[in-house]
């Protein structure tokens, strides 16, 4: 029987005669720094050329955990990730540091696939009218509070109020985030590659308190009614912080950048949790 493709999950076939690299690494840990020694070595060995610059590489070789990666995608711009296992779960790294030699060699003779995940982004509009942009976020977009006290909220889904919330605040995630903060809040497992927006509420002051599944095209606007104490709260894209206050009103919608992520094997997210968990 075949395996049925992805419509997310494209077979590439070029190849590189003069591929170009950057390579970004987590230099807190000892393993990245050294997997990427040997990364450099394969890329002279094979007539790679590593450059500073990843505006004009043609792959980002992510050297760490899901975290290096996530800020891999801030750089990529559209240019497909590989990313190398120096972390601990590895839902996004699936290329262990042995084995680096041969995918640089497959990539190189185009024996790859290419997996696209759906970004978020938005802005953030001020009681002033000011606007801040949001870059695209692979994972999510939340909004947290800093410390004590909770946020009251209205979540507006399409220009209608759903729902508002006292809460320690809501995570807006991608299928791609869904195994991230969105599951350690409870909120649902998502196929990385499928079309929608999970809103999970973080320990939210209410008996209703399940995660809400919106389609892709959907526009959703978090209208900040108090920070409680006078505390600080946060806009955080995959984990980079924007201070928010009281009147503020984030809105959220699909990107149009993607994140593009190299696959060397056909091995499903259902095979990938099941190994996971075990």
């Amino acid at each position: 029987m075949r395996r049925r493709r992805n419509r997310n999950r494209k077979l590439k076939k070029r190849k590189y005669d003069n591929m170009r690299i950057y390579i970004n690494t987590d230099k807190n840990k000892e393993l990245a720094i050294k997997t990427k020694k040997e990364l450099i070595k394969a890329c002279n060995e094979l007539k790679i050329t590593v450059t500073d610059n990843p505006q004009y590489a043609d792959l980002i070789c992510s050297i760490g955990g899901d975290g290096t990666f996530l800020s891999s995608s801030q750089l990529s711009k559209g240019c497909p990730i590989i990313g190398i296992n120096c972390g601990t779960l590895g839902y996004l790294t699936d290329v262990n540091p042995q084995e680096i030699r041969k995918a640089l060699s497959d990539i190189k003779e185009g024996k790859y696939y290419i997996e696209e995940r759906m970004m978020l982004e938005g802005e953030i509009t001020r009681a002033n009218d000011e606007k801040i942009s949001i870059p695209p976020a692979l994972n999510e977009i939340s909004i947290s509070k800093n410390t004590l006290g909770v946020i009251k909220f209205d979540t507006i889904i399409n220009e209608k109020l759903i729902n508002s919330y006292t809460a320690d605040g809501i995570i807006i995630c991608t299928p791609t985030g869904s195994t991230a903060y969105n599951l350690s809040c409870g909120g649902p497992i998502v196929e990385p590659t499928a079309q929608i927006i999970t809103l999970t509420p973080i320990a939210p002051h209410t008996i209703i308190n399940r995660s809400i599944i919106l389609s892709e095209n959907s526009t959703i606007k978090i209208r900040i009614n108090e920070i409680r104490n006078k505390k600080s709260a946060y806009v955080l894209y995959d984990g980079k912080p924007i201070e928010i206050r009281t009147g503020d009103t984030v809105c959220i919608r699909k990107s149009k950048q993607v994140t593009k992520i190299i696959k060397l094997n056909w091995q499903s997210f259902i095979e990938t949790i099941r190994n996971t968990i075990k």
